[in-house]
């Protein structure tokens, strides 16, 4: 069966209920298998590839960008899993303004899946992590072996980012926080905003869509939408922030402004 197959099936039969009805049903199989391999491919990474990388790459900076080359092959391999089997559809657009070095990326953050989407098509992709994440069995080998940033540093996280940046890693931020609740306004912390103008950073901006929607915040995985979910990514062209200082009395004020106006671009204002 070639690879489209499965998940061309999806348009056939539509309005019949009881197509509709198993097109429901092997969606939710589809996502509960997704996420099954998802998890137990970051326990074997855990138990397997990293410490043999461990072994063999003794030069950390070395070992690291391997590291983060195997996960965003994984989280690519990921996706087409669950386009193959019909769970969702996808499309990038301006894809080729994340082929760069030394990148701030900041996206709104509608669905559980927006980083595996972002990191799968990121060169040496780095991002501000939970630290609930070191005792997830399934999450811990990946996140230390890859670097990432920890959000419990407190006054350093900033320069935590700052330093990501400038060390050449494409740094992913969500200035939300946390998933947007369905419905609900974009509520966007100053952060991220702080990190751009600490470090001199353009911002690169994805406006992501989900349609329709599922995984969202507080939402089961298994409450599988009528259809596919289509995910697009809108790669923006970068944002400079320099002119955001213009007037501003301060970092806080500057901040505040940018935050405004990503609210505002994020909402498609």
């Amino acid at each position: 069966m070639r690879a489209s197959s499965i998940a061309d099936t999806a348009q056939v039969g539509v309005g019949d209920p009881m197509f509709e009805a198993f097109d429901r049903t092997w969606r939710v199989f589809g996502t509960g298998l997704s996420f099954a391999v998802f998890g137990l491919g970051g326990l074997a990474l855990r138990l397997l590839v990293f410490p043999l990388l461990q072994i063999g790459v003794r030069n950390a900076a070395r070992r690291r960008v391997l590291v983060r080359l195997l996960v965003q092959r994984s989280f690519a391999g990921f996706i087409q899993m669950m386009r193959f089997l019909g769970v969702l559809r996808y499309e990038i657009h301006g894809r080729e303004r994340l082929q760069r070095e030394g990148l701030l990326v900041l996206a709104n953050h509608p669905t559980l899946l927006d980083v595996v989407f972002l990191i799968a098509q990121i060169p040496n992709a780095d991002c501000i992590v939970k630290s609930a994440l070191l005792r997830n069995p399934f999450m811990r080998g990946p996140v230390l072996a890859a670097g990432y940033v920890f959000n419990d540093t407190g006054s350093g996280l900033i320069e935590d980012c700052v330093a990501a940046v400038r060390h050449g890693g494409n740094l992913v931020i969500f200035p939300e926080g946390t998933r947007t609740r369905r419905g609900k306004p974009l509520r966007l912390q100053r952060g991220a905003a702080h990190v751009a103008l600490r470090g001199g950073f353009n911002i690169t901006p994805v406006r992501i869509c989900c349609e329709p929607m599922s995984l969202g915040k507080g939402e089961k995985w298994y409450r599988v939408p009528p259809r596919r979910m289509l995910f697009s990514l809108h790669v923006g062209a970068d944002i400079p922030v320099a002119g955001f200082r213009t007037g501003a009395v301060d970092d806080s004020a500057a901040a505040r402004r940018l935050t405004e106006h990503l609210a505002d671009y994020f909402s498609g204002e």
